[in-house]
């Protein structure tokens, strides 16, 4: 789906992004059964391509239903010293929230079912945050859920210095074109069980 979202109304690119949302919900739907190695392929390539200085707060998340699973990624990281987050969602329109995740630790369910550590974890600001989508395209885009949680996030974390944002994904998940608007941060890597793709950032005038 090519679409120049920054020259259409947003009314348009509401509607695009539903229709896309709904159509890439049913592609990984039907597909995640097939693709039980992509979380380790993920790991490997993640490893071999991406930087991750020592000391550096990593966030991932707790995997969904037909969700790409990273826990083996965060699994590794932690191993290699890092600290690592889950995402808590405060309330409708602010930013997420990161608290410390350990294995073994008794999660509980947060809004919109999200699985987070316990209130009294302690909390973690990532600089590197490995992001769930829908779909990804090569521009560095990513369709999310709708609720616009990993937009403001970003726009935050960038805001008060460096964040380096990865989407981990299957890579049947990739589409010509991700509709999107002046809100939507981009990505600089993404990561599939085929390839690690860097993303070359561009400015406004670009």
């Amino acid at each position: 789906m090519a679409i120049g979202a920054r020259h259409n109304p947003p009314e348009d690119i509401d509607a695009a992004k539903r229709a896309l949302r709904s159509a890439a919900a049913g592609r990984r739907r039907a597909a995640a059964p097939t693709l039980a190695h992509a979380s380790e392929a993920v790991r490997d390539r993640f490893l071999a391509a991406v930087a991750v200085p020592a000391g550096k707060a990593v966030s991932g998340f707790w995997p969904l239903a037909d969700e790409f699973d990273p826990r083996p990624l965060l699994q590794a990281l932690r191993a290699r010293g890092h600290r690592i987050g889950l995402p808590v969602v405060v309330g409708r329109g602010l930013p997420l929230l990161f608290r410390r995740w350990e294995p073994g630790m008794a999660l509980v369910r947060g809004n919109f079912k999200v699985m987070t550590p316990p209130p009294d974890a302690p909390e973690v600001v990532p600089q590197i945050l490995l992001v769930p989508l829908l779909a990804f395209d090569r521009a560095g885009y990513r369709l999310g859920y709708g609720g616009g949680f990993y937009d403001r996030t970003l726009a935050k974390l960038r805001a008060a210095g460096d964040a380096l944002a990865v989407g981990v994904a299957f890579a049947m998940q990739e589409v010509p074109s991700v509709p999107r608007d002046d809100t939507d941060q981009p990505l600089d890597w993404i990561v599939t069980e085929r390839e690690a793709i860097a993303i070359t950032r561009r400015t406004a005038g670009d």
